[in-house]
């Protein structure tokens, strides 16, 4: 029985990950930045899995604390075979240069640093133990897409992007595999956000509901063997379809 741990999955992918993992006889720990968050999760998982998921709340921009969470898992349910950085922040809807300093510390904090402690103490505890695989989240940017007001956000995922290929190729000499995730647009709070009517239209051609794309993601990473992994839920010939079957096949993802 794997035990996987996830970041920032109190709600939206991160949550529908942790549903998917415990449907499949996992393990999971799942993590939130407040108490309150992460109590609410357990109460709602465990009707279903009361014995099979735990949680502890932890900031994933403090290393130390996510060396806590590390042990607190471990403590629970032993060896950790699987770690995915889910956690992360969206920006305001404003040009870079109308956000206060402290939005980009935020973002940057959550989003990237965030990734960086989580891969740095997940890392080292799986040197130890011999083996595991560490996932990275990606998001808008990621692929180099840009869109005004989102810079500051795009950036970040970009970056992660970044590290988590170089880590990659570093781990080659390692039993760790590192890959990433990449959900593409989900109907979660944080992509209502971004609605208006220009880009619900796309939004409804191109994006899906969490079940599917969480349900597909977790069976992908229990299956992976490879380092550098690249696992992506919409693919190019999937939004060629989409596009294509947009003519006469509406979709409405936010209903």
């Amino acid at each position: 029985m794997k035990h996987v741990v996830i970041t920032g999955s109190t709600r939206g992918i991160g949550y529908g990950l942790a549903r998917e993992f415990l449907r499949l006889g996992c393990r999971v720990t799942i993590n939130g930045q407040s108490q309150e968050s992460v109590v609410a999760a357990l109460q709602s998982l465990r009707i279903l899995y009361p014995d099979t998921v735990e949680g502890f709340a932890a900031a994933v921009g403090k290393r130390d604390e996510m060396e806590q969470l590390w042990k607190c898992a471990e403590e629970k349910f032993g060896t950790i075979d699987i770690w995915i950085n889910n956690a992360g922040i969206d920006q305001e809807r404003k040009n870079f240069w109308e956000l206060e300093e402290k939005a980009y510390d935020q973002i940057l904090d959550t989003n990237l640093k965030g990734v960086m402690n989580g891969c740095h103490v997940a890392f080292n505890h799986m040197l130890k133990q011999g083996s595991g695989q560490i996932f990275n989240m990606e998001g808008f940017g990621s692929n180099g897409m840009m869109r005004e007001k989102m810079t500051l956000y795009g950036t970040s995922k970009s970056a992660v992007s970044y590290f988590t290929r170089s880590l990659a190729i570093e781990a080659k000499q390692t039993t760790i595999k590192v890959g990433t995730l990449s959900p593409g647009m989900v109907a979660t709070d944080f992509l209502r956000k971004s609605l208006d009517e220009h880009n619900r239209k796309i939004f409804n051609i191109l994006g899906d509901k969490v079940e599917p794309v969480t349900k597909f993601l977790a069976q992908k990473v229990l299956g992976n063997q490879e380092n550098d992994a690249s696992i992506h839920w919409l693919t190019k010939p999937k939004v060629m379809w989409r596009f294509a079957s947009s003519m006469f096949k509406k979709r409405d993802i936010f209903n």
